[in-house]
């Protein structure tokens, strides 16, 4: 019965369930554990609405601290408990770009900032001052932030003033407090060039550690506090942004003692795969922990693993290996640290735990759900956030033996429809070249043999991302989750693609020779995309589309503009159109004229080089706030696009940034992009 209902709606181009619903449930994100208590914390992002959230043990019942309303736009992130665990320090408003402007995606008349504010678990949310970066002392009811290239402190007692600390050339990040509070550390990036300094609080004074002219940064406290472990990068000014960097001079993990500002080398990476550092999703990319070992990720095997060195020095262990990546890191008792990986499950990620020292991983989730974000609280449980292929996102915790529970249960609305959800299959396919390409398949759930079926392509952003067989860990590709299945809904069949320069595979998949403006060589698994479905006896081969924003917008143009003849219609978000002028925005130093080469190659590999063979239709999106790819990208395609006589449909977010702000704005994109596909895409069967 179920099945023939789902066959009705499909054929009418409706789904069994709404966008709304499928992009209903909250998103969690920021979760931190409290240190001497057993709470954790975390962002709640309910449909633009974004609320810090406290869970307290031994129960550990989530609830929400704040009140905030509406669909505003307003980031909340940089959550960190106090020092007695009674309150939370957070951010409430994203960065300027680099106009100085704070983003107001609901162009609302009033001054918009980014500002530090404080809530106690009563409920209690009070703005302390404009900045960002709080982190609270270690021992007394106060912290310290960052303004304007400024350190502040502020006590947390009602009515007090902040008192700056110091200002410091270069952009100011990374505070690290001693553990009894006396030492400040902290990062001032200059450039082509940073040093780790540290202030003495006592004494009203800053010493650098060991200057030079790399990039030195991750400062890491010993728990006496005398010593700090930090990574240096070798300076490469000529670093291209994007293009395969397989090797490059050999970064190395340094301590150096607080009160003389020298350094020591504990860890260099050798030459060859590895060279390059890649970094993890942590606290900071070197832990300090017992025994006096540093933990830090390294590539020397060309998978992303933990290695441990002693603080003073000595041959690396291998705390993990074998053909996976180590993605998010966590702490555990001192002893041991807590990762995720995707060891034995490709597409998802699981989480484990094992010793500083060396030794072997213990599994502490399995299965067919997804876990990421790993924190151990003061009591031992452990913390995280899950999802699965038909489950959104939402926090859990794991008491001792027990099953893990979730910390939200009542937060996913009621009528999510989990039920009316598909589970998307691991598939491969070649690519135009032979290379393998890893993807996943949403197939409708009322497709019957020999039925044929509009497809769709996604390819997602970054393009350092991977899609995973479940709602993503990441609130931009958890939305293009949702899209996907709101598409499988419509009765399409939809290939999430894993491209070359992507992550989860490898170092040499990830640095992918001759991708991007070196060659677009992952255009291949483009076409290679489009052959496996139009090879697929449940596909109409005259019905394939495209969609995807960022790098996957990117792709999606390149694709219309080279293969019109393969793809029928394409839904480009934020898209790359000439590579020349995007690179600038993020390497603002790349003179096109000065690498006349490199800029040749640049715009070959750009849609806009192949833009005279466009015929499909394509729907563009974009905000004009974006500070990742340029609003001229859109206004420059679409100006290209109109002369030849494409035709082509805009979207335009006034005010709003790359990864939307407003709720509303990712329910229009998917809305308006579900109804150009149908218009463009159903029509031709």
């Amino acid at each position: 019965m179920l099945l023939a209902v789902l066959a009705v709606v499909a054929a009418a181009g409706s789904a069994p369930f709404t966008l709304h619903q499928v992009m209903s449930a909250p998103f969690p994100t920021g979760l931190v554990a409290a240190q001497g208590h057993p709470s954790v914390a975390w962002v709640m992002d309910a449909r633009g609405t974004r609320n810090v959230w406290v869970a307290e043990g031994p129960l550990y019942q989530g609830r929400a601290l704040t009140t905030f309303a509406g669909d505003e736009g307003e980031e909340v992130a940089e959550l960190a408990f106090t020092a007695d665990a009674q309150s939370v320090v957070f951010v409430r408003g994203d960065g300027p770009n680099r106009a100085g402007e704070i983003p107001n995606p609901r162009s609302r008349t009033e001054p918009r900032e980014r500002a530090v504010h404080v809530v106690t678990l009563a409920g209690a949310t009070r703005r302390l001052a404009e900045g960002h970066s709080p982190l609270p002392h270690p021992r007394e009811n106060r912290i310290v932030f960052v303004d304007k290239n400024q350190v502040f402190a502020l006590d947390l007692a009602e009515g007090s003033k902040p008192e700056r600390l110091f200002a410091a050339r270069g952009g100011l990040g990374s505070l690290r407090f001693s553990a009894d509070g006396a030492s400040l550390a902290f990062v001032s990036d200059r450039g082509d060039h940073a040093f780790v300094g540290v202030y003495d609080v006592a004494a009203k004074s800053i010493r650098w550690l060991d200057p030079g002219v790399d990039r030195d940064g991750e400062p890491a406290f010993s728990p006496d506090g005398k010593s700090i472990a930090f990574l240096r990068l070798p300076a490469q000014k000529d670093r291209f942004v994007f293009g395969a960097e397989r090797e490059a001079e050999p970064w190395s993990t340094r301590v150096a003692e607080v009160a003389s500002g020298r350094s020591r080398e504990a860890f260099r990476a050798g030459r060859g795969p590895g060279s390059v550092f890649s970094g993890v999703e942590a606290p900071n990319q070197v832990l300090w922990g017992a025994g006096d070992r540093l933990v830090f990720p390294w590539e020397k095997t060309g998978w992303r693993h933990l290695y441990s060195v002693p603080a003073a020095g000595g041959p690396p262990v291998a705390l993990t290996a074998g053909e996976f990546e180590v993605e998010h890191v966590s702490p555990g008792s001192g002893a041991t640290v807590v990762y995720s990986s995707n060891a034995n499950d490709i597409d998802r990620r699981h989480l484990w735990t094992l010793p500083v020292g060396g030794g072997a991983a213990t599994p502490v989730t399995t299965g067919t759900g997804i876990e990421w974000s790993p924190v151990v609280t003061n009591d031992g449980a452990l913390a995280f956030f899950r999802s699965s292929g038909t489950r959104p996102a939402h926090p859990a915790i794991k008491v001792g033996g027990e099953a893990a529970r979730e910390l939200a249960k009542d937060a996913i609305p009621v009528d999510f429809p989990s039920a009316a959800l598909v589970e998307p299959e691991a598939v491969s396919f070649a690519a135009a070249d032979g290379q393998k390409v890893p993807a996943q398949l949403f197939r409708p759930r009322d497709l019957a043999p020999g039925q044929r079926r509009p497809a769709v392509v996604f390819f997602h952003g970054g393009s350092r991302r991977q899609m995973l067989l479940g709602f993503h860990y990441m609130a931009y590709y958890h939305h293009a989750y949702a899209m996907n299945q709101y598409l499988a809904g419509l009765g399409y069949v939809v290939l999430s693609v894993n491209y070359r320069s992507g992550t989860g595979y490898g170092l040499q998949f990830r640095e992918a020779l001759s991708y991007g403006p070196t060659g677009a060589s992952e255009y291949a698994d483009v076409v290679g995309a489009g052959q496996y479905l139009k090879s697929r006896t449940d596909i109409d081969p005259k019905a394939i589309g495209l969609w995807g924003g960022s790098y996957g917008g990117y792709l999606t143009a390149l694709g219309l503009a080279r293969n019109s003849d393969l793809f029928a219609a394409g839904v480009d978000i934020h898209g790359c159109h000439d590579w020349n002028v995007v690179i600038q925005n993020f390497q603002p130093e790349y003179e096109p004229l000065r690498v006349p080469e490199a800029a040749r190659r640049a715009f070959e590999s750009s849609p806009m080089a192949s833009v005279a063979s466009w015929r499909s239709p394509v729907l563009l999106v974009h905000g004009d706030d974006d500070r990742n790819v340029p609003f001229s990208e859109t206004v420059t395609l679409a100006e290209a696009l109109r002369k030849q006589g494409v035709p082509f449909e805009t979207l335009v977010f006034p005010d709003d940034v790359h990864s939307f702000l407003l709720h509303a704005s990712w329910l229009e994109t998917f809305e308006r992009s579900a109804s150009f596909l149908d218009r463009h895409l159903r029509g031709r069967r």
